[in-house]
């Protein structure tokens, strides 16, 4: 009996979770072919396509932005993963001096509030001829992203320990295959995580992008946001059903392209 009751609230708290998720996407639906819906009707009053007809116009250039910002969030994205597993080892495996300063400096970005922290690098910028370049909101993000990425890989490392790899040494592997056959296979989920996470934070960055990027580095989230800060309910919602369905589809490409990775030995082998 405690089995049967568990399971069903278990299958109560799935449902919860799953009601929670896609009930905002459906209001995204609902919002984006809406014209008038008064509170407090259950169902929008009147229809319009005013807000596809908007954002797909030939001046949104909403094709050439969605992928340069695509394109910029995967380039943080893997800079940053590949940054925290080379720090996440080096905080793991070694002791040297500054280690613990190294740490905290790691996640100090996400300490200091993103407007203090944006005005003081976009001066620094400014004198280094990176602002309003792709490049600076590229570095920009990278250090926003990275204390997310860092944590999340120093833990998976912790976990893994270095045993295997000693062991692969021993039977005569290179460090350079032990990495790549043993321990990069198993830290693939915290890669996904990583890559996943510091997408997202760098896809959604507003504040940042706008004023690192001066205006000229167009990404989606600088079309959207101004929507939503006039109150355009259609058009900000046409925008983040955009968002959201690109971002989707970018997680599982990512997720289908480590699976795949070329550096499984499908017979065990090194």
């Amino acid at each position: 009996m405690k089995d049967i009751s568990s399971n069903k609230l278990l299958k109560f708290f799935l449902y919860l979770v799953l009601f929670t998720i896609l009930a905002p996407v459906v209001i995204l639906i609902l919002w984006t072919f809406t014209s008038r819906w008064p509170w407090p009707n259950l169902l929008p009053e009147t229809y319009s396509l005013r807000a596809i007809k908007e954002v797909f116009a030939p001046h949104a250039k909403l094709l050439q932005t969605l992928i340069s910002s695509i394109l910029l969030s995967l380039s943080v994205a893997v800079l940053s993963t590949i940054i925290a597993i080379m720090t996440a080892r080096a905080l793991t495996y070694y002791d040297f001096v500054g280690k613990k300063l190294i740490y905290f400096l790691s996640i100090l970005p996400i300490l200091v509030p993103g407007s203090v922290f944006a005005m003081g690098i976009h001066v620094v910028f400014i004198r280094m001829s990176l602002a309003d370049t792709i490049l600076g909101v590229i570095i920009v993000h990278l250090v926003y992203t990275l204390p997310y990425s860092i944590s999340i890989m120093r833990d998976l490392i912790e976990s893994i320990g270095i045993n295997l790899e000693l062991q692969a040494y021993v039977l005569g592997a290179s460090p350079f295959k032990s990495f790549i056959f043993i321990t990069l296979p198993l830290l693939r989920p915290g890669i996904i995580a990583s890559i996943s996470m510091a997408y997202i934070s760098s896809f959604s960055q507003y504040f940042l992008t706008l004023l690192i990027g001066g205006g000229k580095v167009k990404t989606i989230s600088l079309l959207m946001i101004p929507f939503i800060a006039k109150g355009d309910r259609s058009l900000s919602s046409a925008y983040a059903l955009l968002f959201v369905i690109s971002t989707l589809l970018i997680f599982a490409l990512v997720d289908r392209l480590i699976k795949k990775s070329p550096y499984q030995n499908k017979e065990g082998g090194i």
